[in-house]
């Protein structure tokens, strides 16, 4: 491995090193064996399984990733965030009744928690979950105040008969966004109730994003198709999102390319391919992006009440130097799907600008999709 050749050297050409940020993000943090303050969301490990650890999150922040884009963040200053964030660690079910209160929460609640000594500094990164900087193993834990739990919440978590996709699904219906439907499933908030148990968190927010977009994905089928081709593109935190869309029955594609020199490419570059019909079996290739912004883009399409076969590039830049979470991707789709579209008069059209605003053609023969757009003709064309 590179890193351990290099530390922190310069060698890899990164932007940011992703060993020294580690020490960097650590000069502010003061280590304590007690915390009194607040908990805006919950963790639950996944090392171990079922006997898990779990707790609160601990740090002044809503922990809300759309409000750190709204906010204007940088990678910095959200690995600053989460350097001093502490993960409260202790057997979950335990702890359960605590947890579950946090996750209910419309708000963050405050908590008064005593560790069995000051918290370590223990700073990693991974693509799935949001880096956290510090664990403590939880002494004692009371949470001071009550709850204030949204109607929709109160509804489906008291329904002890209602399975866990149907809850994701009402959930989302009302209005409840999936940070908070991941949080009620790590908790063992979700499904009947011989069913409830507590979920490793990197688990439920892949199980939430698949949950959630394979019910959206049975209301596409029923819509008609989109009236014409539509490209649309962002880039979020060295990741850079083209979206092409082309009338017909839902089939999805999503092609990841991790550029040289980016954090994962290393000095070669990395494409990686999978896709779907009506129905996905297995787990995908591309891990818990694929299905973030699967949910993203089914979003757009559920919002205009249409259908589309979709293609969905991802182009990670050396910018992206620490890895957040597989929040990113799903944001940077939605900040695509939200912008502004391109409608192109054909199918060469659109596969030649999303070339451009991916910034290179050679993802075209990795595709599967389009050579089946390009010869296949369906009940839409005619």
């Amino acid at each position: 491995m590179q890193c351990a050749e290099c530390k922190g050297r310069g060698f890899c050409g990164l932007e940011r090193c992703p060993i020294m940020s580690r020490f960097y993000a650590q000069l502010p943090v003061r280590q304590s064996d007690r915390y009194q303050g607040a908990a805006p969301s919950v963790f639950v490990g996944s090392y171990g399984y079922p006997k898990v650890a779990g707790g609160p999150l601990m740090i002044d922040d809503a922990d809300h990733p759309p409000d750190w884009v709204a906010r204007g963040l940088g990678i910095e200053e959200i690995v600053g965030l989460r350097a001093r964030t502490i993960r409260g660690a202790g057997e979950a079910k335990n702890l359960s009744g605590s947890i579950q209160e946090i996750a209910l929460s419309s708000s963050p609640l405050d908590v008064e928690v005593r560790f069995t000594k000051p918290v370590a500094f223990d700073l990693r990164f991974d693509g799935t979950i949001t880096p956290v900087g510090l664990t403590g193993a939880i002494q004692k834990m009371d949470v001071l105040e009550n709850a204030r739990v949204d109607r929709a919440v109160d509804r489906v978590t008291s329904d002890t008969d209602l399975g866990a996709t149907d809850a994701c699904e009402i959930l989302n219906a009302s209005g409840t966004d999936v940070y908070q439907i991941t949080q009620l499933l790590t908790a063992g908030l979700l499904g009947s109730e011989k069913k409830r148990h507590v979920v490793p968190t990197r688990w439920a927010i892949t199980a939430v994003d698949d949950t959630v977009s394979k019910q959206l994905k049975k209301k596409i089928a029923r819509y008609p198709p989109l009236s014409g081709i539509e490209v649309f593109s962002a880039a979020l935190y060295g990741n850079h999102i083209v979206c092409l869309l082309v009338p017909g029955d839902w089939k999805f594609e999503m092609i990841e390319v991790w550029g040289k020199q980016s954090l994962w490419g290393g000095g070669n570059e990395s494409i990686t391919v999978d896709g779907e019909g009506l129905t996905k079996s297995g787990y995908s290739p591309i891990a818990g992006a694929y299905y973030s912004a699967r949910l993203a883009v089914a979003e757009y399409l559920e919002s205009v009440r249409r259908s589309a076969r979709v293609l969905v590039l991802r182009n990670v830049t050396g910018e992206y130097w620490a890895p957040l979470g597989t929040w990113v991707v799903r944001e940077a789709t939605r900040k695509a799907m939200q912008g502004e579209k391109t409608v192109c008069a054909d199918l060469r059209q659109a596969i030649d600008l999303a070339s451009r605003l991916i910034g290179f053609a050679h993802w075209q023969p990795h595709s599967r999709l389009i050579p089946e757009l390009t010869t296949q003709k369906t009940l839409f064309d005619f």
